[in-house]
Order: C-alpha cells, then sequence, then structure tokens
C-alpha cells in the first residue's frame, strides 16, 4: 500500500469525528434527538470514525503484524462516510 494515504485517511478521519459530535450535541440541545434515530446513526459513524483513526495511526507506525491496518482503517472510514451520508439524509428529511 501506499505510504502516503494513511495521514489522509488520519486526518479526514478526525475532520468528520468532529462533524458528527456538532451535528449529535446539535441534535441533544434542540432536543430532537428524543424522536428520531438520527443521533444513534450519527454516533454508530463517530464510532467508526474513531476506528478509523486508531488504524490508521496504526499503520503509520508500520507494526509488523498479520492484520493490514491500512485495509481496515480504509473499511472503517468508508463505512462511517456512509453512516454520516445516512444521518445527512435523514437530518435532510426531517427538515421537509
Amino acid at each position: 500500500m501506499s505510504q502516503n494515504r494513511q495521514p489522509h485517511i488520519l486526518t479526514a478521519a478526525s475532520n468528520l469525528l468532529g462533524i458528527c459530535f456538532v451535528l449529535i450535541t446539535g441534535l441533544k440541545i434542540s432536543k430532537v434527538s428524543d424522536s428520531t434515530l438520527l443521533d444513534e446513526v450519527a454516533m454508530v459513524s463517530a464510532v467508526g470514525f474513531v476506528g478509523a483513526c486508531l488504524f490508521s495511526f496504526a499503520s503509520l507506525l508500520q507494526l509488523r503484524t498479520l492484520l493490514n491496518y491500512e485495509l481496515i482503517a480504509d473499511l472503517l472510514f468508508v463505512l462511517a462516510m456512509l453512516g454520516l451520508f445516512v444521518a445527512v439524509l435523514m437530518f435532510g428529511r426531517s427538515l421537509l
């Protein structure tokens, strides 16, 4: 795998983790989280982004193991992005 890709996954995942936290906090403050599953979907995405950050960091350390940390970070990142996309769709639908 490319040596230049891991830092990009790490920075993108950490930035999107912050967006998930802002979304969850906004939902809790506005008390919308009680009537929708939106905050739960955003929380699952946040957990995925944390996992992507951890595995991306582990791949930067270049530990010699049987696990491909970069591939795991990629997969977690894509799944968390899909979860965040679903959360944004749910949020847009709740505004209608």
